[in-house]
């Protein structure tokens, strides 16, 4: 048997590492390939290209990739040909997979979306080229499947993989002792992208600063994504020097472990914090245009999954253009200040939590995915 996995950002590799080896351990002769990042390799991937070190957001960046995507989509082509796979699997990352979707179809080949993008929050007309183009999707979220089947999409619910990534955590505990030391506790998560980093930094030190003045023992955590954008962070930590706040590489969830509070960029560590039942304030900063279209083509209430899962404002948000580090602050500032403010979140986050953080969701779509391929391509 022969899959063709393909990931386009950090968190496809991570779950589609995972899916990778439960895969692996239902039939240990399965053939994976595609495309990914250093988990899948790790997991026993061939790779054509490493597209999940390739993560790339925004009409301006994506028209500037377009000669390497389609170059991305030929090579996929290519190999569909000449080693066909018994199915493609596909991890979030729509613009480039509704391309790879597509292709894989045009060929015959069982299309499955592990992960989706998710289309009923941005752009909804996407749903028309789900249904044309994509076999079955695995869907992570309660509401996902109703949504999809009254489209005439064919999907199956089988919970989020992140939480198969979350049971597998195991903390660094050297590190939390060194940070255990006195004053009030504050996680700053500026997201994984680049881009994301630049746009959001400013704003969240901002508010940094303006929870210093008021509460003069607040110590801040970044959790860097990469060393190279680390780097940058600190050199804007600069201006700010009364501030107490250190930037850390691959800390997240030793960072979130120590914080009381948080304010984090708007992404799928949402369920990692919701995980955490940690307080945060959610924070998505563009431009004047971008946010004018994102307006246009959004249609969930929320851009947080912890308030989309509770169908109302758990993590007060910002989807913005201006600077809301004042805002954003006094929530911290309340929440630091009042204990019991604190613990009402949590427990509302905690009732969340136990609706939605089930593990399994890689074994489910692995036996999903063998009981729909033939027999005998999966004794290949």
């Amino acid at each position: 048997m022969r899959i063709f996995i393909s990931a386009g950002e950090p968190s496809g590799d991570l779950h589609g590492s995972n899916l990778a080896m439960a895969l692996r351990q239902a039939n240990p002769l399965a053939e994976i390939d595609g495309f990914g990042g250093p988990r899948l390799q790790a997991a026993g991937q061939q790779q054509l290209y490493p597209l999940a070190e390739h993560a790339v957001m925004g009409f301006v960046r994506v028209i500037v990739a377009l000669p390497q995507f389609y170059r991305f989509l030929n090579q996929a082509i290519a190999h569909f040909e000449q080693h066909r796979p018994d199915a493609l699997v596909l991890i979030d990352y729509p613009g480039f997979h509704w391309h790879l979707a597509k292709a894989a179809h045009q060929r015959g080949i069982p299309v499955y979306w592990f992960v989706p993008p998710q289309i009923w929050a941005w752009a909804t007309h996407r749903v028309k080229r789900m249904r044309k183009w994509v076999d079955h999707v695995f869907c992570n979220l309660p509401f996902e499947t109703e949504w999809y089947r009254s489209r005439g999409v064919n999907c199956t619910f089988i919970g989020h993989p992140y939480f198969d990534a979350l049971s597998q955590q195991t903390l660094d505990e050297s590190f939390l002792k060194q940070q255990n030391q006195a004053g009030r506790r504050i996680a700053i998560l500026p997201g994984s992208r680049t881009h994301e980093v630049h746009d959001n930094v400013p704003m969240m030190l901002r508010a940094a600063q303006y929870v210093h003045e008021a509460i003069p023992d607040a110590r801040f955590l970044v959790a860097g994504f990469k060393s190279k954008q680390a780097e940058w962070i600190k050199e804007q930590v600069k201006q700010y020097p009364k501030l107490n706040i250190e930037v850390h590489v691959g800390r997240t969830p030793e960072i979130i472990h120590w914080a009381e509070v948080c304010m984090a960029v708007s992404g799928s560590v949402s369920l990692e914090l919701l995980n955490a039942t940690l307080p945060t304030v959610t924070v998505y900063k563009t431009g004047p245009f971008w946010l004018k279209l994102a307006k246009i083509f959004k249609h969930a209430k929320y851009i947080s999954l912890i308030n989309l899962l509770a169908e109302k404002e758990l993590s007060p948000e910002y989807l913005t253009a201006q600077d809301d580090s004042k805002k954003i602050a006094d929530h911290l500032i309340g929440w630091l200040q009042s204990e019991a403010s604190r613990n009402q979140v949590r427990d509302q986050m905690q009732q969340v939590k136990g609706k939605i953080a089930n593990t399994g969701a890689c074994e489910r779509a692995v036996q999903y995915l063998l009981a729909t391929l033939p027999t005998k391509r999966q004794a290949a």
